[in-house]
Order: C-alpha cells, then structure tokens, then sequence
C-alpha cells in the first residue's frame, strides 16, 4: 500500500533537489524546522496544508502544481494494484433472490 505522505515527500524532494536547494535553504525560506522537513521529504511526517503552502513558496512552485504530481504518482500505483475481492459476477444466491427476471439477465 503506497501512503500519500510517502508521495508528498518524494515529490517535495525532487523538487527541491531539481532546484538546488539544500534541505537547510528550504527549512530556512519556509519557515520550518530542518528535522521537520527532512521528515516530511522522507514519508515519516504529514504536513499541514499551511506548511506546504510555505515548502512550495521556498520552492517557488505553486502548490497545486506539487498536488497535481503527487495525484499523478498515486495514480500509477492505482493502475498497477489489482482490486482484489470484487467478482465480475454476480453470486448464484443472488440470482435466486431475484427471481425470474434476474435470471433471465444472467
């Protein structure tokens, strides 16, 4: 199971790193904790929408931008991990209950 903040803070790093940034110029610019952020960039710590409103400004990106890649990540993992426990038919007890017109559409 892939968690959401795990991809929040693989995408914040990436970012930052694109940038060039230190972790210690981004902690600094947004106001946060360097241990704080490190936790964030590494999937140990959730942040609040304030404070990644405040990691995207030191990354002069804007947010929704930083969502949009996050969705787009939790979406390849979507795509790659089957739905287990759901049939593609209908059990016979529930054709049973139906009577017959439900077991005419089977």
């Amino acid at each position: 199971m892939v968690l959401m903040r795990h991809e929040i803070g693989d995408v914040l790093r990436d970012y930052r790193l694109q940038r060039g940034k230190t972790l210690r110029q981004v902690a600094g610019r947004a106001n946060v904790a360097l241990g704080y952020l490190s936790e964030i960039e590494r999937g140990q710590k959730e942040a609040s929408s304030e404070v990644l409103q405040s990691i995207a400004e030191a990354l002069e990106s804007p947010l929704s931008e930083i969502l949009i890649e996050v969705g787009e990540r939790l979406s390849m993992f979507e795509e790659l991990t089957p739905v287990s426990n759901v049939p593609d038919t209908l059990p016979d007890e529930l054709y049973r209950d139906l009577g017959p017109v439900g077991a005419s559409q089977r």
